[in-house]
């Protein structure tokens, strides 16, 4: 009798850690699901200085390999928010990116530079009107290259949600993603809010050229609406107003690739 009630207690042991340990991995974050922190900046022009503004930026670019940093990923505006540039730097986390070890060799490669960093800094007040930073966590490095490799049209929707919906806009994003691809359509990258800006989440998509993101119009309804319903909504059409029942603000821009 003691060795069956033994027996009993150690698969009722092994049943728990089994159970523990399922649950675990559920709330664990896949090695694709991995975030990397970025800084987001949305940059309005001084009048007349958007081109002036470019250059300074494309001079810069030796800068950040000199220094060991990732260049910064980059798209100028054709139509929607009033900002004219958005910029994307990798930072991988607060610890790495401000470690001891890489401001020194950010500010070696600024000072040898022909712009130091404090003419950079002064250059680019004197370029901008308004700007706009925000760190937010993403994809991991390699999908946002990939998704820039390629490309040049691209669609950014940034979010403020409603209060208490944060968590249930970032899935109906992923749920989004999923029609995307049942669709066989380019998904979005995630960002969500970490420091900064008022906002909470904002999508970024990535296209070859107008007509590649205008594609999705010419996808029969059935199939759309299909791939809506195994994504989780009711069905095509009600993929928007579902959204808007989470938000209190949506801002979409387009733009290009700066060459």
């Amino acid at each position: 009798m003691n060795n069956l009630l033994a027996t009993l207690k150690a698969l009722f042991c092994l049943m728990v850690c089994i159970f523990l340990l399922s649950a675990a991995s559920a709330v664990q974050p896949s090695a694709a699901q991995k975030v990397q922190l970025y800084k987001a900046m949305f940059v309005q022009a001084a009048p007349g200085k958007l081109l002036e503004l470019i250059s300074l930026y494309q001079k810069r670019m030796p800068v950040y390999d000199a220094a060991g940093d990732e260049r910064p990923f980059w798209w100028r505006h054709t139509q929607g928010d009033h900002w004219d540039l958005m910029f994307l730097f990798p930072m991988g986390s607060y610890t790495e990116y401000f470690s001891p070890d890489r401001v020194a060799r950010r500010n070696k490669a600024a000072d040898a530079s022909p712009l130091p960093q404090e003419n950079f800094a002064r250059k680019f007040y004197e370029l901008t009107a308004w700007h706009e930073d925000v760190y937010v966590e993403g994809p991991p490095l390699e999908a946002v290259k990939k998704a820039f490799s390629s490309t040049s049209y691209y669609h950014i929707e940034i979010f403020v949600a409603l209060p208490g919906k944060q968590a249930e806009l970032r899935k109906e994003r992923e749920m989004e993603n999923a029609y995307q691809k049942g669709i066989g359509r380019p998904e979005t990258l995630i960002f969500t809010h970490d420091q900064g800006a008022a906002w909470d989440l904002f999508t970024l998509g990535c296209y070859r050229d107008l007509k590649h993101w205008a594609e999705s119009g010419e996808i029969p309804k059935e199939k759309r609406d299909e791939a809506a319903r195994a994504a989780g909504f009711a069905d095509a059409d009600q993929i928007g107003p579902y959204m808007r029942t989470l938000i209190s603000t949506h801002r979409d821009t387009m733009g290009v690739a700066i060459k």
